[in-house]
């Protein structure tokens, strides 16, 4: 049971993601197609074709390997400069200028004299960019929908006021794990002394009415090592209990990495699940945004530790994972003991986060990212206007092909860092649950 459990949530979570690439590269397509650019492939998939089927002058398909899709778009390279487009010559003047001018002539060896008007890179700057914007717009409106869906139908986890555990010890937050017992030479949390038991619900602290777990935290990190004096209800009565927080290590919110010095009690809360509101659902998208970003900042320094745990290092929980590491964790997530409503809410949330990650990857401006096409239509624009407002000649059309260098190098190294972190997810894959 629990091998057909795992096979179905790998098969849902890739038909998800396959659906994720497949309305992103729709997003590319519509536009273009509005805008009357003229499109001739829609993929899902790399490698072999395994079907396909033309409409007009499309052929939609799918190929042998689900990690992507492409739209073709004719003519996202201009001509070199007063070159006639329709005789584009192979260069033979150095290798960098011949990867360049080879790339412009397989290009226009597809492209017909009716075509001309319906290439891209004639069409006006802001046109380009509605096009290669409206891929990664998508999967952040893809992310929207299942985070929306998800916070407000099925609900968020809420800490409530009543206490789920009492920590017996202080464990500093760089030596916590799920494995770190109390040891000899552990101070004895205040909570501990203090004589707080399970079920307990926090009423007042330091005179302070508690409404929510919310509002207690600060209070009892602000507090440092000063006196407390706690209330609370307990079978019905209240009871005052005094004791004396500490300064502990923490993390200083969840997913960060930074530690801070502050009061600690040693107490966690019950967590109740709550519908949520809209609002609630878009404050939380903008936390992942925030938390992604700057996952993309410290994706190298991650990506050390990942090549480490190939060789017999500790895999962070946090590190990032190919597309098959992810599947392998919705498999693991369909398998666990969660009740139905709390896998199901797992694998939304990992699909979500999954196409928001999408999104802000694709929108680095650099080529052969959408954003670097991005980039590319904004600086035609800028020039273009500024010549127009000074009465300058057109400066023309950005030669995107000029960046093909680039491109290739950054493709390379994308291709080195999935390879990598797909050897990672196979050798020593993350797992959400012991065993």
């Amino acid at each position: 049971m629990s091998v057909l459990l795992t096979t179905l949530g790998i098969v849902l979570f890739v038909v998800g993601v396959l659906i994720s690439v497949a309305l992103h590269e729709l997003g590319h397509m519509l536009p273009a197609k509005a805008f009357g650019m003229k499109v001739t492939q829609f993929f899902v998939g790399f490698g072999r074709t395994l079907w396909s089927t033309r409409r007009g002058e499309t052929e939609y398909g799918i190929k042998a390997i689900p990690a992507g899709g492409f739209v073709r778009i004719i003519g996202m390279m201009p001509p070199a400069k007063g070159q006639d487009p329709t005789k584009v010559r192979k260069a033979n003047t150095g290798p960098i200028q011949s990867m360049v001018e080879n790339a412009r002539s397989a290009e226009y060896e597809t492209i017909a004299p009716e075509d001309n008007g319906r290439l891209f890179y004639q069409k006006v700057w802001w046109k380009k960019l509605i096009v290669m914007a409206s891929g990664p717009l998508v999967n952040v409106l893809i992310a929207a929908v299942l985070f929306t869906g998800l916070f407000t139908l099925y609900g968020a986890r809420v800490p409530q006021t009543t206490i789920s555990t009492v920590t017996d010890c202080v464990i500093p937050a760089d030596q916590a794990s799920a494995d770190r017992k109390c040891q000899d030479g552990d101070k004895v949390s205040p909570a501990k002394q203090a004589g707080f038991q399970v079920g307990d619900r926090i009423v007042a602290f330091n005179g302070t009415k508690i409404d929510s777990w919310d509002q207690l935290t600060p209070l009892i990190r602000a507090n440092t090592d000063k006196a407390a004096t706690i209330v609370v209800e307990r079978n019905g009565q209240q009871l005052t209990l005094q004791t004396s927080t500490i300064v502990n290590q923490v993390l200083d919110k969840p997913g960060s990495d930074k530690y801070v010095s502050v009061g600690f009690l040693g107490v966690s809360p019950e967590n109740k699940l709550e519908r949520q509101s809209v609002g609630y659902a878009f404050d939380q998208m903008g936390t992942y945004t925030v938390a992604t970003v700057q996952a993309l900042g410290r994706f190298p320094e991650k990506l050390v530790g990942v090549a480490k745990s190939i060789v017999g290092g500790e895999r962070d929980q946090d590190s990032p994972m190919s597309v098959v590491g992810a599947s392998r964790v919705a498999g693991e997530i369909a398998s666990s003991d969660l009740d139905v409503g709390a896998k199901f809410a797992s694998l939304i949330m990992l699909l979500a986060s999954l196409n928001l990650f999408l999104a802000l990857f694709n929108f680095i401006p650099l080529l052969p990212l959408d954003g670097g096409h991005m980039i590319g239509a904004i600086w035609e624009g800028i020039r273009r206007g500024f010549a127009k407002l000074f009465g300058r000649p057109d400066p023309g059309y950005v030669d995107v092909a000029k960046l093909l260098p680039i491109a290739y190098v950054a493709a390379s190294v994308i291709v080195v860092m999935g390879v990598l972190l797909v050897i990672a997810d196979i050798v020593n894959p993350i797992k959400l649950f012991n065993g």
